[in-house]
């Protein structure tokens, strides 16, 4: 070998090493309802700057508030605010960045059934406090005439783990109808008076699609996912039965400005009614320079170039007031 040779193998070298020296590992944990579009992100955003691997664990929010007070990972993803308690319980007051924001539908597998079935929050409770135990039952019935619904048991699915999607439907619900309310609550975790509890938004998804008789709650883009599934119309407030579209989804947020919030049961002629933003917890202060400068380019990334992929798995893209508002807490993080 030339000394020429020699000197470019060696330049060659050094500028891997160097390329190995700055990657940036970022680990992440937290809910399930935006794992595919996270799975998008992280993986897009690797492609566009090779040196930052973020590496998400969906656990749910519960977990992803869990292991991010534990400190165990570098930022948490929740589909729900955090409590005065776990806010007084992390070392480093979070940030929360909305990513996007998603629906939760009722799904369900009911052989022969070709219609769209209609849903009140009222049946629904019924349904998953135990109440309603057949499909062709009177109130399913009224709301949907001309459908014929089998004489078939339900077969009720819900979440296993602390879930932000949970806390969100329960949520619903519980605006939805007092007995709920009273009974059962707002809770990620609430104690069900009936069903058979399954992990993440896939596991719940899973076990309707292989069940003749079974309705859960999903995130819509699991819908997508699973070609073929059922899934409901919802009356919202102002009294229409809502298909969760990404122009349904996105007309439940009009009018937000601030972060964290309810939008579940928003009062818009065409939102859809089971809705929420989906949130990041970003610690304000991340010692690593590096790392810091690396979470906060993901986060400049996100709020332009990632919002442009969500509409293509079902979520709706953030208004422009909360990008706006989000890019201003970039700053924040120190």
């Amino acid at each position: 070998m030339t000394s020429k040779a020699r000197l470019a193998l060696m330049a060659t070298a050094a500028m891997c090493a160097a390329g190995i020296a700055a990657a940036q590992s970022i680990n992440a944990a937290g809910a399930t309802f935006p794992e595919p579009i996270y799975k998008k992100w992280f993986s897009d955003y690797k492609n566009a700057h090779p040196g930052v691997e973020v590496n998400y664990q969906a656990v749910g929010s519960g977990g992803g508030i869990t292991q991010l007070t534990k400190g165990t990972v570098d930022f948490g993803a929740s589909d729900r605010p955090l409590t005065d308690k776990e806010m007084g319980d992390m070392k480093v007051k979070p940030i929360y960045f909305p990513t996007v924001i998603g629906g939760i539908v009722p799904a369900y597998n009911l052989p022969g059934v070709t219609q769209q079935l209609k849903f009140t929050g009222e049946v629904l409770a019924d349904i998953f406090s135990g109440k309603i135990t057949k499909w062709n039952d009177k109130a399913i019935a009224d709301l949907n005439p001309g459908v014929k619904l089998p004489d078939l048991d339900i077969s009720v699915f819900h979440r296993s783990e602390g879930s932000g999607t949970t806390f969100v439907y329960t949520e619903y619900l519980s605006k939805e109808s007092p007995a709920w309310k009273d009974k059962v609550g707002v809770n990620q975790s609430p104690k069900w008076p009936t069903g058979s509890g399954q992990q993440g938004n896939e596991g719940v998804a899973g076990q309707v699609k292989q069940t003749p008789g079974g309705i859960g709650y999903v995130e819509v883009t699991y819908i997508l996912l699973n070609k073929g599934m059922q899934y409901g119309l919802v009356k919202n407030p102002a009294g229409g039965y809502i298909n969760a579209t990404v122009p349904a989804i996105t007309a439940a947020a009009s009018g937000v400005t601030s972060f964290p919030v309810s939008i579940t049961d928003t009062t818009g002629k065409s939102a859809y009614p089971i809705a929420t933003m989906t949130y990041l917890l970003i610690p304000s202060h991340i010692e690593d320079p590096k790392k810091r400068d690396a979470i906060k380019g993901f986060l400049t990334w996100m709020l332009t170039d990632g919002q442009k992929t969500a509409a293509s798995l079902g979520y709706a893209p953030l208004p422009k007031v909360v990008v706006d508002a989000e890019k201003k807490q970039i700053a924040e993080i120190k």
